[in-house]
């Protein structure tokens, strides 16, 4: 049977609203469709291989979180943006996104430095954006739940995920919502994203298929409940 190798970032500090959700879809959307998934946790201070790694994904963490892990992660900055260069697919959330960028500032002045994956800079700020979000992406219309009062500013250039239809995004003023670079993606949504967003999860799973086994394309699911969830979500008011 073939394998899938999904590399999951500091699962312990970085995994509220819901994360954890999103390497369970992966997992199962991949097994539906007949192949074996091996979930590794990186952890901090723990040796890792990333030469088998097939899929990355990083979840939300309070600033708390990110103060432990990120030494950690800038140490591993240079193998994941070699697997980045290398079309990868990653998923980054919230926090983890955040520090997927050039850093994150947190309110009280102190330096988190980031991994530049995405050219992009966040300040903490006293301005909380939460509610459900609603964007326009190349996957289509995503929703999901943002909870974060980090301000994400893109470097020109730099792609995002989409544009906000409602929500905030990045910052209460570009109404842009996360980045892209290559075949990373960053996001504050939250929710977890990839039950309600099928055709993110499959974008992510096609291309990891196609770089190790030249896969062409999937095999269709019945996604009517998927559907469902996120028509729900979208009719939500904020």
């Amino acid at each position: 049977m073939r394998k899938v190798v999904i590399a999951h970032l500091y699962p312990r500090e970085m995994n509220i609203y819901g994360d954890l959700g999103n390497v369970l879809a992966l997992t199962r959307r991949l097994e539906w469709r007949g192949y074996e998934v091996d979930v590794r946790a990186v952890e901090i201070g723990e040796p890792f291989d990333w030469g088998t790694t097939d899929i990355v994904f990083g979840g939300g963490g309070q600033d708390s979180g990110q103060l432990i892990m990120g030494t950690d992660l800038l140490s591993r900055g240079e193998d994941l943006r070699q697997l980045a260069a290398d079309g990868v697919p990653m998923l980054a959330i919230c926090g983890t996104y955040q520090l997927f960028g050039r850093g994150f500032t947190t309110l009280d002045g102190r330096e988190i430095p980031g991994i530049d994956i995405f050219r992009a800079s966040t300040i903490g700020s006293n301005v909380r954006m939460t509610g459900n979000i609603v964007i326009d992406s190349p996957f289509g219309r995503l929703v999901g739940f943002e909870n974060h009062s980090g301000q994400t500013i893109l470097e020109p250039g730099q792609e995002p995920l989409g544009k906000v239809r409602k929500g905030y995004g990045n910052n209460p003023k570009s109404r842009r919502e996360g980045a892209m670079s290559s075949q990373a993606i960053g996001t504050y949504l939250h929710g977890p994203i990839l039950p309600k967003n099928p055709a993110l999860a499959d974008h992510l799973i096609l291309t990891a298929l196609k770089r190790r086994y030249n896969v062409a394309e999937l095999e269709p699911l019945n996604d009517n409940i998927e559907h469902l969830a996120s028509k729900s979500a979208m009719e939500r008011p904020q």
